[in-house]
């Protein structure tokens, strides 16, 4: 099963830098998400696949016709929170509160119902288990957000195989598709999507797809955007990490979806027998 997703956001929505960390400090960037989602919905129209595209609410507040063509081209709308903070910084409230905003400005534009969601940067771990009682909530039926490894902002080194799973929560059931690892070296390696995906060779990365019956993947416009200006206040490795491979990724991308079958999360939903499902106590 490969599960295709694309995180909607704008190509300066880089967490954990202090000088785009701010709602009020965006409207000093170029916009470019038009140009970015054109191409990307222009790639998956010509090979028939559908998507789920994680929005920010702050991208469907501020451009409406964004999410207004990736939904009238027939593609799965998530949310991706609204204002893109990392999860574990922010207070029960103040999560609640973004997660309201981001799925009422997305569900006015579009008339559906949001079903879906992934937290910014993965950023669930186990210090705010809490959201997954806010996500039951508010209706949400999927999530996305975990990470079955450790890493910078979040992960559950505990969490057991990446596979499509129940999450339990206080007696209520939510479904959960992690993102996949890869185990090489004694390691865990992601390879399907951000700046991992850029970073691998196309001979890895097809290694990894024919060894990996569950992928879940995980794309931003911006993987694709190589005349992307250069935010000049990151440190050298997150340059690095957010700009290599950016010239070559569409190919990649293009590659991909050629050699290998998508489905959406909806599709993936209805492929999987949940009666057998794992259930991980959360």
């Amino acid at each position: 099963m490969n599960i295709l997703t694309i995180d909607i956001e704008e190509w300066f929505h880089i967490l954990d830098n202090d000088s785009t960390r701010s709602l009020d400090s965006w409207v000093n960037y170029e916009e470019r998400i038009h140009r970015n989602v054109d191409r990307v919905l222009g790639l998956l129209d010509g090979k028939g696949l559908r998507a789920t595209f994680f929005c920010l609410g702050w991208i469907a507040d501020r451009y409406p016709e964004v999410i207004r063509s990736i939904h009238g081209a027939g593609h799965e709308i998530g949310s991706h929170s609204f204002a893109h903070q990392l999860v574990y910084e922010q207070t029960p409230e103040e999560y609640k509160s973004d997660f309201i905003r981001a799925i009422r400005t997305i569900e006015d534009i579009t008339g559906e119902r949001v079903r879906a969601y992934r937290a910014p940067g993965f950023s669930l771990k186990n210090q705010n288990k809490w959201v997954f009682d806010i996500l039951l909530e508010q209706g949400i039926e999927i999530d996305c957000s975990i990470f079955p490894a450790p890493r910078a902002h979040g992960g559950f080194d505990n969490f057991g195989a990446a596979e499509p799973v129940w999450i339990e929560r206080n007696g209520s059931f939510l479904k959960e598709f992690p993102i996949n690892v890869f185990g090489l070296f004694g390691r865990s390696f992601v390879f399907s999507g951000g700046g991992y995906f850029r970073l691998l060779p196309y001979c890895m990365l097809k290694r990894f797809m024919d060894r990996s019956p569950y992928v879940m993947t995980y794309f931003h416009p911006r993987d694709f955007d190589p005349e992307q200006p250069l935010i000049r206040e990151l440190p050298l490795y997150r340059r690095f990490k957010s700009y290599y491979g950016l010239g070559s990724a569409y190919r990649k991308l293009e590659r991909l979806l050629e050699e290998y079958p998508f489905v959406d999360l909806a599709a993936a939903d209805a492929a999987t027998d949940w009666a057998r499902a794992r259930r991980v106590l959360i």
